[in-house]
């Protein structure tokens, strides 16, 4: 058997999957943000998003049974084919774009939007302007999702001003990227990075999946809807800061 042995990737992967899991429960999908660029400290970014996806995909399963009931159709049919159109420009890319480029523009977006909400401006669009933000986003999150699983960000900033139920908000993000990391494999796969390594190193960590996923649901069923916005809100800002300073870290050495 052959996967990671350093003992520092571990510390940051281990609550880096558990972090990722609780959002897709109920903390919203703004908390995965951070977990690609945590894992990325320890390994290179690719094959921390390598390792990440089989976990993930597990996730959605265990996200599919607890939310079939709950999610919002009419805006999946225009946030997901969208997201699909994003996944392919991701995947001509994959491996071959700077990932600190991506990380500074979603980091600066997500804080832009974050301190829109709170500095308590409204947004008001008209049905098809809205329509027409739903493909723009969707589409960014496909396309952030692919390269570094951080397409909570940008569908946050089309879905959170919607006020839906916290049970549907989430059931829809959970719905959304079953869909799209399950399209992921796809192009992972024929770029060739599901290696004996990346692949031991996802089963030993596999065993989180279920966890963090239950851990964020029993917080969606036990926390008020205006406590969980404040906090998804919080998630999605201290998650920009995190890609912003991380891509322009990355982009200064």
């Amino acid at each position: 058997m052959s996967l990671i042995a350093d003992p520092f990737f571990y510390l940051l992967a281990i609550p880096a999957v558990l972090i990722y899991g609780m959002g897709k429960g109920g903390l919203g999908g703004a908390t995965g943000a951070i977990s690609v660029p945590m894992m990325a400290l320890a390994i290179d970014p690719l094959q921390a998003a390598v390792i990440l996806l089989p976990i993930i995909c597990v996730m959605d399963l265990h996200t599919i049974k607890l939310f079939r009931n709950s999610f919002d159709w009419p805006i999946l049919k225009i946030i997901l084919p969208a997201a699909v159109v994003g996944i392919g420009f991701g995947s001509l890319l994959l491996g071959s774009l700077d990932a600190a480029y991506i990380k500074l523009l979603l980091g600066i977006i997500a804080i832009s939007f974050c301190l829109h909400y709170w500095l308590s401006f409204e947004m008001q669009y008209s049905a098809k302007k809205d329509r027409l933000n739903g493909y723009f986003w969707g589409l960014v999150a496909g396309f952030t999702s692919t390269h570094i699983h951080a397409g909570g960000p940008p569908i946050s900033i089309y879905l959170l001003p919607k006020k839906l139920d916290k049970v549907i908000l989430v059931g829809t993000l959970a719905m959304f990227f079953a869909v799209m990391n399950f399209i992921k494999l796809v192009p992972y796969g024929l770029l060739g990075e599901f290696n004996t390594v990346n692949l031991w190193t996802s089963l030993v960590l596999m065993p989180l999946a279920p966890i963090g996923v239950s851990m964020g649901y029993w917080l969606l069923h036990n926390a008020q809807q205006e406590m969980l916005y404040r906090v998804i809100y919080v998630f999605l800002f201290g998650s920009g800061v995190k890609l912003a300073y991380d891509g322009l870290l990355n982009l200064v050495v």
